[in-house]
């Protein structure tokens, strides 16, 4: 019964997607678009055009594998775009699942949870490609704003196909605000998207996925005037992994956006709590190698040339091991963003704390419960004692024992006052479930929301959401990623979205007035299940805890 009363709270969710995805395809008016000499033939969906799987990069194989990627060539002769182009090869997120270390309600809940991350995509490294999809009568005239989606799945996994951007565009014509949707697939699993230690930085590798990503914001500057876009009005937006590689951006080089977005708009961004320094992968960066086989040439930049010439099974198979968002070590996964020194300097805090950041409007925030499915893995933890030594060895490894001694006297062990927050003591799966959850939830992506707003508030137009919906899920909550139903269903937060895109304000559509968030009116708007559906409260929920992990985290930055 606990089972399958979950199955239906997040199935709920794929099928508000779903109907969206299902709409029936006019193929005998088949769209063109010209780019260079290349002639894309796409599909219409009726009041949409789909243009999909444009390749925008070499694919990165052969010698450039493990390399920054590079622009393709101009296009020549006649592409097929009704199809979207390979998914990159993923982490398989469903590996590695300690059930030794599971209480058996939290098998059954992992379980249904995992099924949402399910996929039969045919994987290839051959991964570099955009999807483009406009209202049926945009030309080349209509200057419309463009949204720019980034996937998230715990730079993991991923792809753009698991998304309806015709939802989106369908929604804005409805709103009568047009807007493009682009999306794409990058490099996401992390030994080749975004290898950690001396040698990745000594090669000048770090972070390829994101430099993925900013190439494909350089072809949507180069083509998207084509299809009926303003360049000058590109939104970048993503969820989860995808917010926090959205935050790296307007972070990167700098700070400059070099041009390629004017604003940005994120759900879940995650931080993770320590210095960022390219050294804090050397260990599994390590493992990787010596499990691929090429461990003798560990220490210097041609162990890069030797995991060039694996087959990529080799790659596939030695990445399964690492430590993933579902395992066991939960938030702290192995492979994600670094400071390389070049593209992202130094930490996210450090950055930011010093102005280094482009000076855009921006909206972010979060689902209520982050937390309570990363946590499932670490269900054999039920005492004070066995939480601070599993942080002590994870989450908070850069921490002082006095600094997480500090947190978790700020966090209850009740039941009552753990996430899911406001069930009272339903829910608790274990004694220490609802408390752990609460603190991850808070430190990886609360805290960093609230900092981010804290500091930049003042200094650019800011504004803040809680996504409180679907709070009856059992034992999970509002939980991440559950406002994709309102995205990509479409609901009430895709309109925020379309017209934040097009007019760099998300009012005018929903009946409650969304307040800019500001240091000395710190408002967020709030999103609710029931016949109120929104309010405006203050951002000041758990303060005294999230200000000491904001205080812990900026230390170590």
């Amino acid at each position: 019964m606990l089972r399958t009363s979950v199955h239906i709270a997040i199935l709920t969710l794929q099928l508000s997607q779903l109907a969206a995805a299902t709409v029936p395809l006019n193929r005998s008016a088949a769209p063109t678009i010209k780019l260079d000499d290349g002639i894309f033939i796409g599909l219409n969906t009726g009041a949409t055009n789909e243009f999909l799987g444009i390749p925008f990069a070499k694919p990165p194989v052969g010698d450039l594998r493990l390399r920054l990627p590079q622009a393709n060539e101009p296009y020549h002769g006649i592409f097929n775009a009704t199809v979207f182009g390979n998914r990159c090869i993923s982490q398989d997120l469903t590996a590695n699942i300690p059930s030794d270390t599971m209480n058996p309600t939290a098998v059954s809940v992992l379980s249904a949870v995992l099924q949402r991350f399910n996929s039969n995509e045919v994987e290839s490294e051959d991964c570099l490609f955009v999807n483009v999809v406009v209202p049926a009568n945009a030309t080349g005239e209509s200057k419309l704003p463009v949204v720019f989606w980034i996937y998230g799945s715990g730079f993991e996994s991923g792809t753009s196909s698991a998304y309806n951007g015709s939802a989106v565009v369908q929604r804005s014509l409805e709103l009568d605000t047009p807007v493009i949707y682009v999306s794409l697939n990058h490099r996401c699993v992390l030994s080749l998207g975004f290898p950690g230690g001396k040698e990745a930085k000594e090669a000048g590798i770090g972070n390829l996925g994101l430099r993925d990503q900013r190439l494909a914001m350089r072809w949507v500057q180069k083509y998207i005037s084509t299809f009926g876009g303003d360049p000058a009005k590109v939104m970048i937006w993503g969820e989860s992994a995808g917010a926090s590689a959205v935050e790296m951006h307007m972070l990167a080089n700098g700070g400059d956006n070099q041009g390629l977005f004017r604003s940005a708009f994120m759900h879940s961004v995650a931080v993770f709590p320590d210095d960022y320094s390219m050294d804090i992968g050397q260990a599994v960066f390590d493992q990787f190698v010596s499990d691929a086989g090429c461990a003798d040439a560990l220490g210097s930049v041609v162990v890069f040339d030797c995991l060039r010439a694996l087959p990529i099974d080799a790659i596939r198979n030695a990445t399964t091991p690492t430590p993933g968002v579902f395992g066991y070590t939960s938030l702290s996964i192995g492979w994600r963003p670094y400071a390389d020194g070049v593209f992202v300097t130094t930490s996210p805090t450090q950055l930011v704390l010093d102005g280094s950041i482009t000076d855009i409007p921006y909206v972010i925030g979060n689902a209520e419960d982050e937390a309570t499915m990363f946590v499932l893995s670490a269900t054999n933890i039920t005492t004070d004692e066995e939480l601070q030594a599993y942080l002590s060895d994870n989450a908070f490894a850069a921490f002082s024992m006095t600094g997480i001694d500090r947190i978790l006297g700020l966090y209850s062990s009740d039941p009552t006052a753990g996430s899911p927050f406001d069930t009272g003591d339903a829910n608790a799966i274990t004694p220490e479930y609802k408390r752990m959850a609460a603190v991850l939830g808070d430190a990886f992506l609360q805290a960093p929301r609230r900092f981010l707003l804290r500091q930049r508030s003042g200094q650019q137009p800011s504004y803040a959401y809680l996504y409180s919906r679907f709070k009856s899920t059992p034992y999970l909550g509002a939980f991440h990623t559950s406002d994709d139903a309102d995205i990509y269903g479409p609901g009430d937060l895709t309109d925020a979205i379309v017209r934040f895109a097009a007019t760099l304000d998300p009012n005018g559509v929903l009946n409650v007035t969304w307040p800019r968030y500001t240091p000395d009116a710190p408002q967020m708007f709030r999103f609710l299940d029931g016949d109120v559906p929104f309010e405006v409260i203050n951002d000041t929920f758990r303060e005294n805890g999230i200000d000491a992990l904001i205080e812990l985290e900026a230390e170590v930055a």
